[in-house]
């Protein structure tokens, strides 16, 4: 088995692993997340990135911002992490991701308007996911729980600032007020 695994595409596996998950009783999912979110402990999955790289900064750009490759590779693991039930890392993650999304520039229908729109349902998925976390007793550090929610409240609503002053349209809407009506 252990040779299949070494050399079965990603798409083949996620279909194995979604079958025996639909056909196995929920004690198996519940264990299949507990390794997952060692693993993304162990591989350093949970760590805060620079935020340096997530957006192009280049001011001969007057309408879009092409998204980069780096955002994209930490969106995917913001993904794992709420996913697999580490709604609280996702979240510090996010707000770094929504602080250097500050005053960058979009053009309607853009691919980074799409993927902006994807990162405000993350924070709403990130937000369940640590409600969840919460409720199952799994959040054990509370006061780094609520660090995490506050500090990409207020990512959010700096982000709203800028658009008030006028460098931009708003992004966050959903996300915004998820983290509003979820008090922890």
């Amino acid at each position: 088995m252990d040779t299949f695994i070494a050399n079965a595409n990603a798409e083949d596996l996620r279909a194995i692993v979604r079958g025996m998950l639909a056909t196995s009783p929920p004690a198996s999912a519940s264990g299949l997340a507990s390794l997952a979110r060692r693993r993304l402990v162990q591989t350093g999955a949970t760590s805060v990135p620079s935020s340096e790289g997530l957006f192009i900064s280049d001011a001969s750009r007057s309408l879009s911002t092409p998204p980069t490759e780096k955002l994209r590779q930490v969106l995917s693991r913001v993904r794992a992490l709420y996913g697999a039930g580490l709604g609280f890392a996702s979240l510090k993650i996010l707000a770094v991701i929504v602080n250097a999304a500050e005053g960058i520039k979009w053009t309607e229908g853009s691919e980074l308007e799409t993927l902006l729109a994807a990162i405000d349902v993350d924070i709403s998925q990130a937000v369940q996911s640590c409600k969840e976390e919460v409720e199952s007793g799994r959040a054990t550090d509370m006061s780094f729980a609520r660090a995490a929610v506050n500090e990409l409240r207020v990512a959010v609503k700096e982000n709203r600032m800028v658009v008030v002053s006028g460098e931009g349209g708003y992004l966050f809407e959903q996300g915004e007020n998820a983290l509003d009506y979820w008090k922890i």
